[in-house]
């Protein structure tokens, strides 16, 4: 699953207010469905002796344990900014989303070396019926889990929620893997089947992870709105009647919340009223298509540009 943009996340609908909440839902419902599916694989392992059951197990317990990070994380960045933190605390998201590809890799190590160790003597798999069965549970849990992360990252633009649905996505693949050892090396004999898929769900694992990573620095580094936003903030500007030009533009998110500044050049025979006023203008239009973000605008008489931004008028 390739890492959305923020066109693609509708960041022209978030609003922090509406967020919060479904970011909250959206952690607390993770960190059940985890707890269920601990129950029920760590039972299926013992019943079956299947490695691969094993490694779904190692990677539900760490997936709780990331929930519950991205739980607090989640907390922390929807709260409101305050005066230590005056740009909010939208980043905690992509803290926590650092953390969860952190256990993601640890529980891809961890099954890579039980099921290489699987493979010098690979045990018979015993009662696959039952192993199938509790997959089959999981598979409908963690489904209705992620189309519902999946809603909450539209509505929200959340980096927290979209690394938890990535991780929930590789545990249905996780899943069926299983669900194809169990079938290969219950019914046929095949007893290798077991430890290789296993081997293959970690490389998943890990190639998640290194997804996640990506997405998350990207916000941590302040990198800019994609360009399609940028063009959007440029010709909406642009457009608007009072202006003669733009430059400076500098865009960022951080979690849900989004930042821009730029300058403007107006009429130098404006009033400083009548600059205000277009500058105002020029804020309301930017809100009614990022609700929530934060605009910075700095109006220049015409033929006075302060160029403080070297790569882009």
């Amino acid at each position: 699953m390739s890492a959305p943009n923020h066109s693609e996340l509708d960041r022209a609908a978030i609003d922090i207010r509406r967020a919060a909440p479904l970011m909250k839902r959206a952690a607390r419902a993770s960190l059940t469905v985890a707890a269920l599916l601990i129950g029920i694989k760590f039972a299926a392992g013992l019943y079956t002796g299947s490695v691969a059951i094993l490694s779904s197990l190692v990677d539900s317990l760490l997936d709780m344990i990331a929930s519950a990070v991205n739980l607090f994380a989640i907390a922390q960045a929807v709260t409101p900014a305050d005066r230590q933190h005056r740009f909010g605390h939208g980043k905690a998201e992509s803290i926590g989303s650092l953390v969860q590809a952190a256990v993601m890799a640890g529980s891809a190590a961890f099954v890579i070396f039980e099921a290489a160790s699987r493979l010098l003597a690979p045990p018979q798999v015993r009662n696959p019926e039952a192993g199938i069965a509790v997959m089959v549970v999981s598979i409908g849990a963690t489904l209705a889990l992620v189309l519902y992360q999946q809603h909450v990252v539209r509505k929200t633009g959340s980096t927290a929620v979209l690394a938890d649905s990535r991780h929930y996505i590789s545990d249905l693949l996780t899943n069926l893997s299983v669900i194809a050892a169990l079938i290969i090396a219950g019914y046929t004999g095949f007893a290798y089947a077991d430890p290789l898929f296993a081997i293959g769900i970690a490389l998943y694992l890990a190639w998640s992870a290194y997804s996640i990573v990506r997405v998350s620095f990207d916000v941590l580094m302040d990198k800019e709105l994609p360009d399609i936003d940028r063009d959007t903030i440029k010709d909406m500007v642009r457009g608007h009647p009072g202006v003669i030009s733009l430059h400076d533009l500098r865009t960022r998110s951080s979690g849900p919340n989004v930042f821009i500044q730029f300058h403007v050049e107006v009429d130098r025979t404006l009033s400083l009223l009548d600059a205000h006023e277009i500058v105002d203008d020029i804020e309301g239009e930017l809100l009614e298509r990022y609700p929530g973000a934060e605009v910075i605008i700095h109006a220049d008489p015409q033929g006075v540009i302060e160029r403080r931004d070297h790569f882009e008028r």
